[in-house]
């Protein structure tokens, strides 16, 4: 009976090891961002996955996650992301598939004080050059106004 015991602690054991690797593998790394006018919000946090390392090195052809959690200033029916790619301080859009952040982890309509995990994914098309450019990434309310505007640096790569 002993021996059963300690072989069954020894599996749970191994489990949650083998289970603590693993998540260490897929969470998000927190990124370095600029806010670059966040008015009607304040953002918390920023992580991308995968992003081992900064500045992020997004591989064409691939799609990432991106995660921003912001406590609204207002109260807004609507959310929409714009999301640009600078280049030589010329701001390129980059498509997104779903552009609706009520669509995006965001519970609508947002209220004033709420904390949200806004999450969208960044698909690298394989047309784009091979480049580094600073992403900058809007999330506007009703209102136009952005509940939060974020800026990191990026890596386009084969």
């Amino acid at each position: 009976m002993f021996l059963c015991f300690r072989i069954k602690n020894m599996d749970v054991r191994t489990g949650l090891i083998v289970l603590f690797c693993l998540m260490g593998l897929t969470w998000a790394q927190p990124v370095k961002y600029i806010d670059c006018g966040s008015t009607t919000g304040k953002v918390i946090g920023v992580d991308i996955n995968p992003c081992p390392n900064q500045p992020c090195q997004l591989h064409k052809g691939n799609s990432y996650t991106v995660n921003v959690t912001f406590t609204s200033n207002v109260d807004s029916d609507k959310s929409t992301a714009v999301v640009h790619g600078v280049v030589g301080g010329i701001p390129i859009p980059f498509s997104i598939p779903v552009p609706d952040g009520c669509r995006s982890g965001i519970q609508c309509p947002i209220k004033t004080g709420n904390t949200y995990n806004y999450q969208a994914s960044l698909p690298v098309k394989t047309e784009y050059p091979s480049i580094k450019c600073v992403v900058e990434w809007e999330l506007r309310d009703n209102g136009n106004e952005d509940l939060f505007c974020i800026k990191f640096p990026v890596q386009i790569v084969n």
